[in-house]
Formats: C-alpha cells, structure tokens, sequence
C-alpha cells in the first residue's frame, strides 16, 4: 500500500511540475506576442534574425528536401510497381511534401540550427547576467530579446517551407524522369492536376506554426536557463527536444483541422 501511494504521488508531482511549466510558457509566450504588438518594436534585430532564419538556413532545408523527394520517388516506385500503380508516384510525391515532409522535415532542421542557437545565445546572456544589465538599462529583455525572433521565425518558416516544397517536388521529377523514365510532360500534368490550394497553404500554416513553436522554446529555454556553461549547454538540448516534440504533435493538430470531416 505504501508503495502504490508512494506511486500516486510521483505521478502526482510530475502532473504538477508539468502544469507548472505549461503555465509557465503560455504567460512567456502571451508577453512575447504583446511585445510584437506594441509601439517602438525593435526592427533591426528583427531583421537581424529574419536573414539567420531564412537565408542563412536555405542550404540545409534546400538539401533535406531535395534529397526526401528523391528518395520519396524512388521509395514509392518500388512500392507501387508491385500494384501495378507506378502512375500514382507523381501524385504521392506532391501531395507527400507539400502537405507533411515540406514543413515537418524543413521545421526539424530548423530546431536544430536555429532553436539551438536560440537557447545557446539567450541563456549565455543569463548566466553572464547580461540580461540584467537590460533591465538596469530600462530595456524590456522580453521585447528586445523574444519578442523579435518569434516574429522572424514565424514568417521566416513558411518562406523556408516554399523553397522546400519545390525542391522536393523537383527531386521526385528529377529521379522519376532521369531514372524511372517517365515523360518529363506527364509528370507534370500528373503533379498539377492533384495539387490543390488547400495542399499548399496547409503545409504553409504548419510552417508558421513551427517557426512560432521554436523560437518560443529556444528563447524560454534559453531566457529560463542557469547554473554557467553546463546550465545553457542543457537549456539548448531541452529547446531542440521540445522544439521536435512538439513540432510533430502540433502537426497531427493542424492537419486535422485542416482535413477532418
């Protein structure tokens, strides 16, 4: 009895110090976007980490998505040559990217570039107690620190996201024409015909979504962090695990307000 009580309460302790820390992010979050909103928004540094979001991030994400498409393609080739149905392939690739792998892979390789460095700036700020020295300053941390990456991040992402979704629809035209000898015209016709507007702005929400999800956890994570060079390092692995966690969670959640029935 005494052990099955003993379970209870660290069940119950970890429920708490889980709502506790919701709690917490929703109120970082909510004073991250009131800041965003207000008079005397810091545009330089927004701008500074728009372009390390969305320039500086173009050659991986553009990598990722490219080489996904093509493996995509190749993948549902030998898949579908056992149905008899090598003419879905087109369509499975462009729905497959723009929909999910667009935005969910190119958001993965964002945590961990951008969330990281996030956290790792942030929280180096914090133990050096440079953001202090903002406060004694009369400079609100929350609008010159956060309140400028959630912004770049969420319109950032979706910019990512568009590059992505070309480049790896075009690495699935790419091995489908080169390797797998479809016509380069009826590839096409095919990728057109099944892509809809509704495809596209989806995978464009999910990348807004995303953005927005790693900036907040890289900034809190890092904004949060203590205890020196050990604290900040742990702070940048909490900010890419759950940057990833919950990009992949979030994902179920848009699609299915984008296509339940």
């Amino acid at each position: 009895m005494t052990r099955f009580l003993d379970f209870l309460a660290l069940i119950g302790r970890a429920l708490i110090s889980t709502c506790h820390t919701l709690g917490n992010v929703s109120l970082f979050a909510l004073a991250g976007v009131s800041h965003v909103v207000r008079p005397r928004f810091p545009f330089r540094q927004f701008w500074q980490h728009f372009v390390e979001i969305a320039y500086f991030s173009l050659p991986v994400v553009a990598l990722t998505a490219l080489f996904t498409g093509m493996v995509l393609a190749l993948q549902s080739f030998t898949g579908f040559s056992r149905f008899n149905a090598e003419s879905a392939i087109a369509s499975v690739v462009a729905l497959s990217v723009t929909r999910e792998l667009g935005p969910v892979l190119a958001g993965l390789m964002v945590a961990g570039r951008i969330g990281a460095a996030m956290a790792a700036e942030i929280g180096t700020m914090r133990v050096t107690d440079q953001i202090d020295a903002l406060t004694t300053l009369s400079t609100d941390p929350m609008k010159y620190l956060v309140a400028p990456r959630l912004l770049a991040a969420t319109l950032a992402m979706p910019l990512l996201v568009v590059v992505a979704d070309i480049l790896g629809v075009f690495g699935g035209f790419l091995i489908g024409t080169v390797k797998l000898g479809f016509l380069p015209q009826l590839y096409l016709i095919r990728t057109f015909d099944v892509l809809q507007t509704m495809d596209v702005m989806s995978g464009l929400a999910k990348a807004a979504v995303f953005g927005f999800v790693i900036a907040l956890m890289g900034s809190w994570c890092g904004y949060n962090s203590k205890g020196g060079a050990q604290g900040v390092g742990q702070a940048t692995t909490r900010a890419v695990v759950a940057s990833s966690i919950l990009i992949l969670a979030l994902d179920y959640v848009v699609t299915e307000a984008f296509f339940s029935r």
